[in-house]
């Protein structure tokens, strides 16, 4: 007998699955547009130019040692993150009502806070966006908390936002009850809120009892621009309502198997930050003790030198210009293929991903027929698409919504 006994298989993660399905396929034009990875429009990974440079001078500078940093991470790193988040004028900052606590990826950060405000806050009811990325629910139902529920997001039949059926599930939510909010570039759709309909939910977080707990993973990502993409964090922020915030640099500086992440934090009087602060430090002593340095290092060393930071901000904004220029060459492929539907959505959306319309059988169909590999939720790495393989991703969808057209 083994104490492992009876233990059942868990449900395979999709993303993962699909990869190693992905890999086993022989064929030597497949596609894999599941995994939210940059790459060139030679289809290939992108190292960036500023990260490189970076690179080089800390593997130059020997007085750096390889000591354990605290369990709350490299305050010039915190403070550079929690600033491209908040901007230097924000009242957060000036005001000094701010923490920021470094975390292995966003994920990481999500998960201390859900803690947190499970162990220090007696939070237990928890709200994503419907669809949301599909890890927010397994983070948090494994913090502690013990109900889930979801607001809509997505109206399905013209591939937009349902603000009013958003606005009218965060109106009715649970008090006490944590928000997941998106930043931008929302993971699966593509979706964004405008700026004045960020305003309207920011005006009913001032007035209803609900914690926002804000998921940042593609600022800059979205429109090229992080001021931009950070606007309703800055209006929470100016409004005075707290939140945490996970932020991520996975994909805004290229370092994805670094694992670097940011949890900012708001608060509304200052002297409560010692105590919050002792809180973190326990916690994560009791998890992994301290984060990692050198990734820290790096992104602190780009965004506390002017030069530098700029250098990045123009990668960035390149990046953010070439997803957008596949929306436009995935669009008009599919409209010159005269493809059944509307496909404005594609171009319409913002950020990494789209949420494509597709059912799950043409996205099967898809696989098999094409060895076009995307998610049954019919989302797709939009920044997988590149010169080399347009046309076949295009010919896929035309084929596959031919071949199994939707019955409304």
């Amino acid at each position: 007998m083994s104490f492992f006994d009876n233990i059942p298989t868990a449900h395979p993660v999709e993303i993962y699955y699909l990869r190693e399905t992905f890999t086993q396929d022989p064929f030597n034009k497949k596609v894999l547009l599941t995994l939210g990875n940059y790459r060139t429009d030679e289809g290939e990974p992108y190292v960036l130019p500023v990260v490189k440079h970076a690179e080089r001078v800390y593997h130059k500078d020997e007085s750096l040692n390889l000591e354990y940093l605290t369990p709350l991470g490299m305050e010039s790193f915190t403070n550079a993150a929690v600033t491209l988040l908040l901007g230097n004028t924000s009242p957060a900052i000036i005001k000094n009502k701010y923490i920021g606590v470094q975390s292995y990826g966003s994920t990481g950060a999500l998960r201390i806070g859900a803690e947190y405000l499970v162990r220090h806050t007696a939070k237990d009811t928890f709200y994503t966006s419907n669809p949301g990325y599909e890890n927010h629910d397994r983070i948090f139902a494994c913090a502690g908390f013990k109900t889930w529920r979801c607001y809509r997001y997505l109206d399905t039949k013209t591939i937009k936002l349902d603000f009013k059926g958003m606005l009218e599930d965060l109106r009715n939510a649970e008090d006490n009850s944590v928000i997941v909010l998106q930043v931008c570039g929302h993971n699966p759709t593509g979706i964004d809120p405008t700026e004045s309909q960020w305003d309207e939910v920011a005006q009913l977080f001032v007035s209803k009892r609900i914690f926002p707990f804000f998921d940042c993973t593609y600022q800059g990502l979205a429109s090229g621009d992080v001021n931009t993409d950070a606007y309703v964090v800055r209006k929470f922020a100016e409004l005075n309502v707290e939140f945490f915030c996970a932020q991520s640099f996975s994909k805004i500086f290229g370092m994805y198997n670094e694992r670097i992440g940011n949890l900012t934090i708001t608060v509304k009087d200052p002297e409560l930050i010692p105590a919050i602060n002792s809180q973190f430090a326990f916690d994560i002593r009791a998890m992994y003790s301290s984060p990692t340095g050198r990734s820290a290092r790096i992104i602190a060393h780009i965004c506390n030198n002017a030069p530098l930071y700029q250098q990045w901000l123009g990668n960035l904004k390149d990046m953010a210009l070439r997803i957008k220029k596949a929306r436009m060459q995935l669009k008009e492929m599919l409209d010159n293929m005269e493809t059944p539907g509307v496909w404005e959505h594609l171009v319409d959306q913002v950020g990494m991903f789209s949420y494509t319309g597709l059912t799950p059988e043409q996205v099967e169909y898809m696989a098999r027929k094409h060895h076009v590999y995307a998610l049954t939720s019919s989302r797709i790495c939009m920044a997988a698409i590149c010169s080399n393989n347009l046309y076949q991703v295009a010919m896929a969808i035309n084929d596959c919504v031919r071949k199994f057209p939707k019955i409304n």
